[in-house]
């Protein structure tokens, strides 16, 4: 079996809708495909009605979420939340919460950019947006189409760097409140690449092992933003805490340049997975 547990559509920060983002997963002979995008459960009806026979896809997302260590600022990270109820009431309305403050956020960055003559418009990157979760790479395509930078990575490494002084903070959710909020909505919560250096500063060994006596079930090892001496020491790491592991390509379209299934997860670990989720169930034949 061929699975990819981190991937995005269009409903969130992808360039794909959630039914081209199927067709993806098969032409790349995937077995199971995991839907997480930013902060929504949007995507999961159209992925049910649209998903190929012989596909199955795992109802997910990635919840934006802060870990704040004893000393220094809050570190950004993200979870993974599997197989939850979408209905759970808490859950629910953090996830309403973090739209809120990514439109808040979006808005705020665009108004500085404007104010510098950068001819970038809100209510265009709304509307390419259609309806989902608005993101920093909305913002980026907006730039890359007004000539102000040459690509979106050009944009993530200028304007829309945490450095820079367009960049605009949001109030995300406290990580051991994340995952106490996905293992009480029957989900199965995997921290998304840990050790992804490239995007900024990253947590320590003492802060995974705080998530794990905290409910957290995975670490997410077979990253492409993970060197391979990384990857060896997070498995390591999950052994040690009994963690599940994880691998996959965080695939977004256009956006980024890995793949879909560039990074995958074994069979044995899925069904560990799958066995601790009581919130959903996949969707398949």
């Amino acid at each position: 079996m061929r699975i990819d547990l981190h991937t995005h559509s269009a409903v969130s920060d992808g360039t794909e809708s959630p039914a081209d983002l199927l067709a993806a997963a098969v032409a790349a002979g995937l077995d199971v495909v995991a839907l997480t995008d930013h902060d929504t459960t949007d995507g999961w009806d159209v992925v049910r009605a649209a998903r190929p026979a012989g596909l199955t896809v795992v109802p997910g997302m990635e919840l934006s979420c802060r870990w704040f260590p004893a000393q220094g600022a809050p570190i950004s990270v993200h979870l993974l939340a599997y197989l939850f109820d979408p209905a759970a009431p808490e859950l629910a309305a953090e996830r309403a919460r973090l739209r809120a403050e990514r439109l808040t956020r979006g808005e705020r960055i665009v108004a500085a950019l404007v104010a510098d003559g950068h001819a970038v418009s809100w209510d265009g990157i709304v509307e390419r947006s259609a309806g989902g979760v608005v993101g920093r790479p909305h913002v980026a395509r907006a730039l890359v189409e007004a000539g102000v930078v040459g690509s979106v990575d050009e944009a993530f490494a200028g304007p829309l760097h945490h450095t820079s002084p367009y960049y605009v903070a949001k109030a995300d959710t406290d990580v051991l409140d994340g995952i106490a909020l996905v293992r009480a909505a029957g989900g199965v919560p995997v921290f998304a690449h840990g050790l992804a250096r490239s995007r900024g500063r990253v947590v320590g060994d003492e802060a995974l092992a705080a998530m794990a006596d905290g409910g957290l079930l995975g670490l997410e090892v077979d990253h492409p933003d993970h060197a391979p001496a990384d990857r060896a020491h997070l498995r390591g790491l999950a052994a040690d805490l009994g963690l599940l592991v994880t691998g996959s390509s965080d695939y977004h379209g256009t956006n980024k340049r890995t793949p879909i299934a560039a990074c995958t997860t074994g069979p044995d670990q899925y069904e560990r997975l799958v066995a601790a989720g009581t919130g959903s169930v996949p969707f398949a034949d």
